[in-house]
């Protein structure tokens, strides 16, 4: 059972590229996907019609061992435990339609922590995210960091994605596992043909999820103004979780043109016709905390690469195209960088995501062996 971060949808992630590769490596495994609730309370104070969960959906091309299903959040969690208990509820009740018996609990998703009791299904901690450096309110980050103590202390594995993850959790776990992020090599350098929406213009593009937690908006409006100035633009290709106002600031700033979430397998043909790729991130402890997928993605397609000196990038500044600006400096440099006749580069070798999906199923194998040893 994984308790996801993010919804199984067209946009993958970390989670659906690894539970695909393990699906497809074990044809005894099952999975019953569970995906963030439907917040009711959330549609309504935001003007949406309350909608209820999508339930249980079987995913078409895995002889029906994948299960997704979308619980509906009736209340809040500020109103306690019942709400985390009606919740609970939900998953109860699909595990028995789904006929589930003595699973292993993956959990992306610390506020499921509650699940993971020491006499318990056995649980393994995907920790993707340093949530507790995040900038939340002063409820949630507490919420946050009693449900990570809890994961650490009761959770039979960890696993984390960056080195970052590994060093700052080492005191309460030093057996934790790094399986960092990847990319699907072949996919990525496979030609693809100019997506028909992308600019008939010289373009850089950023890739992934618009959020304040890692995107600079103020950086990508300047970006948006140099490149304007000579007839270029900025794409942002992916969901847009940003505030209504930073949305907005976006979609009336010159120069820059926001696609939208995109197909995964879309994706590779937005990289390999851009002329430039930029991370216009926030330099922060959070985005510290992270192995960012686009490291992978953007290193395997061989185009020029434009960071702020965030994880990951850095740590290849003059190496496979990198270049590392600081936000002060970075609007002119990409523009330079745009000016510049397009370069064909070599692509640098990346580990492929077969690589982590081994790494887990490890894991996952040895914690099998517990959930056995339990049920006996």
């Amino acid at each position: 059972m994984v308790f996801s971060l993010e919804p199984w949808d067209g946009v993958w992630r970390r989670n659906q590229y690894l539970v695909d590769g393990l699906l497809r490596a074990d044809d005894s495994l099952r999975v019953l996907f569970i995906e963030p609730g439907r917040d009711v309370v959330n549609d309504a104070l935001n003007g949406r019609r309350p909608r209820t969960g999508a339930g249980l959906r079987t995913v078409p091309g895995y002889d029906a061992r994948l299960t997704l299903f979308q619980p509906t959040k009736w209340m809040p969690r500020v109103a306690g435990p019942f709400a985390d208990g009606m919740l609970r509820a939900g998953v109860r009740r699909a595990m028995r339609r789904t006929g589930v018996r003595q699973p292993v609990l993956w959990i992306n998703d610390p506020n499921w922590a509650s699940l993971v009791e020491p006499s318990g299904a056995p649980a393994l901690y995907d920790m993707t995210d340093d949530w507790i450096a995040a900038e939340r309110p002063h409820r949630e980050h507490d919420r946050l960091v009693a449900n990570e103590r809890r994961l650490l202390e009761r959770c039979a594995a960890v696993v984390v994605c960056s080195s970052a993850l590994l060093q700052s959790r080492r005191g309460a776990r030093p057996d934790a596992v790094l399986v960092p992020n990847a990319v699907d090599v072949a996919r990525y350098r496979t030609p693809a043909d100019r997506p028909a929406d992308a600019s008939r213009r010289r373009y850089a593009v950023y890739v992934g999820t618009l959020h304040e937690d890692r995107l600079d908006v103020d950086l990508v409006v300047d970006c948006g103004r140099r490149l304007a100035q000579f007839g270029a633009e900025v794409l942002l290709v992916g969901p847009d979780a940003l505030t209504a106002a930073n949305s907005r600031r976006l979609r009336t700033a010159p120069g820059v043109s926001l696609l939208g979430a995109r197909e995964y397998l879309a994706v590779p043909a937005y990289l390999q016709h851009a002329h430039t790729l930029i991370v216009p991130h926030v330099v922060t402890a959070f985005t510290d905390s992270l192995d960012p997928i686009k490291l992978y993605e953007y290193l395997a397609v061989g185009r020029p690469i434009v960071s702020t000196p965030v994880a990951g990038f850095r740590d290849f500044d003059g190496r496979g195209g990198v270049e590392i600006v600081a936000a002060p400096a970075f609007a002119d440099r990409l523009a330079d960088a745009m000016a510049r006749p397009v370069t064909d580069m070599a692509p640098t070798e990346v580990p492929d995501w077969s690589v982590r999906v081994g790494q887990m199923a490890a894991v996952i194998d040895a914690m099998s062996h517990i959930a056995q040893s339990h049920s006996r």
